[in-house]
């Protein structure tokens, strides 16, 4: 009977292996999206809104307040930027006071900053008086940028974050929507009346953000910090999808707290740091290589986020289309009501493939087609100005350059810039670290911002824009060098993935270990040997590499005469002639961080000739330019080569 038994057991085991179907050998289905981590995500994102809606609505509002108050272009530049430096306060306040009084506490601060910042414009009798809104206003959008994005990162769960965290970006872009509406709606005011309007309309999304704060779910990283892990398990079983996920996801915030695994009390002791405690030493003046590797990508992609232009665009469209033939005030408010759109439309579209395609895909085809938007734009806007008669297609190519600049920021370095520098920090720093970030963006912003005027006035508009060409090529060579992909990892391992990270990158090709074999030689032995003589193929080969190096002495030697005459014949200011002699040594830039690896990828000597060769373009270009914006592009492209081909003789 048993043998039967076994028999049975045995046909049925045989059986069912033999009637599997296809679906058996699926792979299993993507996890439905968690409903209540994407309502978390929404209510913590409005925040961004703030920041969205001042920058939409400064820019058509700006053209009212200077006919009403009767101020120059640099007060202009002064209030639409200095909002940008106001919100450094409130990021570095944002960061210890998130862990002090918890995330969503924090943004409840940040709404009620704001709507008494956007209260103070809206009844502003002067322009003292309306700077006065805009520092309350910036210590607000300060905070709320901070926070933002750091909540929606701790609730998310791993399969959809980049699609959560994707968000504050998303409600930036509906705020500045929000906001170039406002300037179309209000338009019709009387002007005294019709600016005060739409700043103190601000208040508005500031108090629907401060009743989501009190009903959202704290996060579960922060409760676990303070030893409430009955209520973080609450959180994570409601924002994970799954139990076992949940329970993982507890076990990673546990071990990075320092909790045992075996604790299971709702109530714990946790050792608290005060007020940072090691945390901003461990950031900035002792951190390991991983730290040290994060720390330059969530610096880096804030700081290129801004340096290319963005925001000149953003809050000077009104202008810039001035520029491309556009005087009446209501087709300039309707063609920057067209920004706004396509801006949203395409960051709606881009927060669908974060989790699909990745984050280092968009980051990168995003910064290649801001190159060539920023390039075209430059050189469309240079047509216009030389002109004497309407060009029809550069004015088209003008338009549609900004709307393409607006669409492929949105795809890539928009939203992947807040969802990176959340994601990749280790939860002890991440509060700080998220500071240094929004700190470094507004900091850059608010340069962009309040110089955009003052540089297109001193090297044309067109000028400005192929500057921030050289910005944006930059920006990518950094993020091709240093950026890893991160989709799908947990927080808790992206610790571990910038330490393989470095270790790949010091490793040999084959995989290696990289070992340094240690020769040790008596000083006797080394006296005793005789000098080799000097090979003369070698000195030969350095020779011949080192004299790319001349490229960069001659182009200081020359300039410094031809300035004089560059001076005369295109009738430039002393500003030009600085910006002119100095820009080459940024362009410089480029060159110095990619020349290592297309040195590695096409060789030496081919590095060194493919070098020359675009030096010899740029030259040409130096040589038969027509204008100043010409003379530009064509340091541009000398610059970046001639460093590129400098640095490549001393590759090893």
């Amino acid at each position: 009977m048993a043998m039967a038994a076994a028999e049975n057991n045995g046909v049925s085991v045989s059986t069912a292996a033999h009637n599997k179907t296809l679906a058996d050998f699926q792979p299993p289905k993507k996890p439905r999206r968690n409903k209540f981590a994407l309502a978390c995500s929404i209510l913590a994102s409005l925040a961004s809104i703030l920041l969205g809606y001042d920058i939409g609505v400064m820019s058509g509002a700006m053209i009212f307040i200077q006919d009403d108050l009767k101020i120059s272009d640099v007060k202009v530049e002064i209030l639409a930027g200095i909002l940008d430096l106001y919100c450094l306060i409130g990021s570095f306040a944002a960061g210890r006071t998130s862990d002090w009084i918890g995330r969503r506490y924090t943004i409840v601060v940040s709404a009620a900053i704001f709507f008494v910042g956007a209260i103070l414009m809206g009844f502003a009798t002067n322009y003292a008086f309306l700077m006065v809104g805009r520092f309350v206003a910036g210590i607000g959008v300060g905070f709320a940028l901070m926070i933002a994005p750091v909540y929606t990162a701790e609730v998310s769960p791993a399969s959809s974050r980049g699609f959560l965290t994707s968000f504050p970006e998303v409600f930036i872009n509906i705020g500045i929507l929000f906001g170039y509406v406002s300037n179309y709606a209000f338009s019709k005011l009387r002007t005294d009346l019709g600016w005060r309007v739409m700043l103190g309309a601000g208040a508005v999304p500031s108090v629907f953000l401060a009743i989501g704060g009190f009903v959202m779910p704290e996060s579960p990283r922060w409760l676990v910090m303070q030893g409430r892990l009955g209520e973080a398990k609450a959180v994570l079983d409601r924002t994970s999808d799954n139990k076992e996920e949940a329970d993982l996801r507890l076990n990673d915030i546990k071990e990075a707290a320092g909790i045992p695994q075996d604790c299971t009390d709702d109530i714990v002791q946790v050792k608290k740091q005060t007020h940072g405690e090691g945390v901003w030493k461990e950031l900035l003046l002792h951190p390991t290589p991983p730290v040290r590797h994060m720390l330059l990508c969530v610096v880096g992609i804030h700081f290129f986020q801004q340096a290319i232009g963005l925001d000149s665009i953003v809050l000077y469209s009104p202008r810039i289309f001035e520029k491309a033939g556009i005087k009446s005030s209501n087709h300039k408010l309707l063609a920057t009501m067209a920004v706004g759109f396509v801006k949203t439309i395409f960051i709606l579209v881009a927060t669908f493939f974060l989790d699909k395609i990745g984050r280092r895909p968009l980051l990168l085809s995003s910064a290649a087609g801001i190159v060539i938007s920023l390039a075209m734009l430059g050189l469309s806007l240079t047509v216009i100005g030389q002109s004497d008669q309407k060009v029809t297609w550069a004015i088209g190519l003008c338009i549609t350059m900004v709307l393409s600049n607006v669409a492929v920021f949105s795809i890539g370095m928009g939203p992947v810039t807040w969802v990176y520098s959340t994601e990749i920090l280790p939860l002890r720093l991440r509060a700080q670290g998220a500071s240094i970030g929004v700190a470094v963006n507004r900091g850059t912003s608010g340069l962009v911002s309040m110089t955009f005027i003052s540089l297109y006035e001193a090297i044309t508009i067109g000028g400005a824009f192929f500057l921030y060409t050289g910005a944006a090529v930059v920006a990518f060579c950094y993020f091709y060098a240093f950026f890893p992909e991160t989709r799908g990892r947990t927080l808790e391992e992206m610790e571990g993935l910038f330490e393989v990270t470095n270790m790949v990158d010091s490793a040999p090709e084959n995989g290696a270990p990289l070992i340094r074999p240690a020769v040790v030689v008596a000083n006797s032995e080394v006296s005793k040997k005789p000098k080799p003589r000097m090979n003369k193929f070698t000195f030969a080969s350095a020779i011949l590499a080192s004299l790319t190096s001349m490229l960069l002495g001659y182009d200081i030697g020359v300039m410094s005469g031809a300035i004089i005459f560059i001076k005369e014949d295109m009738k430039i200011s002393d500003v030009q002639i600085e910006i002119l002699v100095g820009v080459l040594s940024l362009y410089c830039l480029i060159g110095s961080i990619i020349a290592g690896k297309i040195a590695d990828l096409i060789d030496r000597q081919y590095t060194i000739a493919l070098a020359n060769v675009i030096i010899f373009v740029g030259s040409l270009l130096i040589g038969f330019s027509t204008n100043y914006a010409f003379l530009m592009f064509g340091r541009f492209v000398t610059g970046f080569f001639c460093f590129f081909s400098g640095i490549s003789h001393l590759i090893p």
